[in-house]
């Protein structure tokens, strides 16, 4: 944490790294292993992406944290949790209220944030769910990307799909997935006594949101995109066709 205070002070992307290695390390340190399919559409011709994954468990944000260069969007509650929102604000994270007033305003943050070449991860359902669907995207998260010059948009499906080594099942979610009351403390201790543990990342092709008529038709583009993908990993079926533009659907294992 001293050193990504330091490096955000620093030109150029030393905070930008230095938070990727922070939370493949967290990865590290818990036993998981996180395995990748496709590529991130990095900067295709100058412009920034936005990431949009499911969200099932705190997990996600070291996972997806340890592999894409992109700063997370979080409610502002998360920015008032003790520790917590201190490791937040030190990986550049952006907080949003989701308040219908603010819409406008919170908008215009995101969109400065791309502006300087950042790329942002969104978690539309607004909530973490039980792991075994994808909750509806809420269009309204898609906002940033109306207008001229939006970015693209690259959808993201994260599973949790080994546990001891075996697929996980239904009734093995739990000790994965973080959702409705449950205790941030107590799942963690649960799910530390666990190893042979693998997160699966699916790269979807990006989309360019000047295609779409609506910003709803995006949203639920990028939700079947990323609900068919979760479902094939939650199944154990390989992927069919490219994970990314140009880019076979090969995994890589880290």
């Amino acid at each position: 944490m001293p050193v990504q205070a330091v490096c955000l002070v620093l030109p150029g992307r030393p905070k930008v790294v230095c938070a990727r290695f922070y939370w493949s390390m967290v990865c590290r340190l818990l036993g998981l292993r996180v395995r990748v399919i496709g590529a991130d559409a990095g900067t295709i011709d100058g412009r920034s992406v936005v990431f949009v994954s499911n969200h099932s468990s705190w997990l996600d944000v070291p996972v997806l944290g340890g592999r894409l260069e992109a700063c997370f969007v979080s409610k502002h509650e998360v920015g008032r949790w003790p520790f917590v929102g201190t490791v937040a604000r030190l990986g550049r994270t952006v907080f949003i209220s989701r308040r219908r007033h603010a819409t406008g305003r919170e908008r215009d943050t995101l969109r400065e944030r791309l502006a300087t070449g950042d790329n942002l991860l969104l978690f539309p359902e607004g909530t973490t769910s039980d792991g075994s669907r994808v909750m509806p995207f809420r269009s309204a998260f898609f906002a940033i990307a109306e207008g001229a010059d939006p970015p693209l948009v690259q959808p993201v499906s994260v599973v949790y799909d080994r546990l001891g080594g075996l697929p996980t099942g239904r009734a093995s979610r739990p000790v994965f997935a973080w959702y409705g009351d449950m205790d941030l403390a107590s799942h963690f201790w649960r799910f530390a006594r666990y190893r042979g543990l693998r997160a699966s990342i699916l790269l979807h092709p990006p989309l360019d949101p000047a295609r779409f008529e609506s910003r709803k038709a995006l949203s639920h583009a990028v939700w079947q995109a990323v609900a068919d993908g979760a479902s094939t990993l939650r199944q154990n079926r390989p992927v069919q066709g490219p994970a990314a533009v140009g880019v076979a659907a090969e995994p890589a294992y880290a």
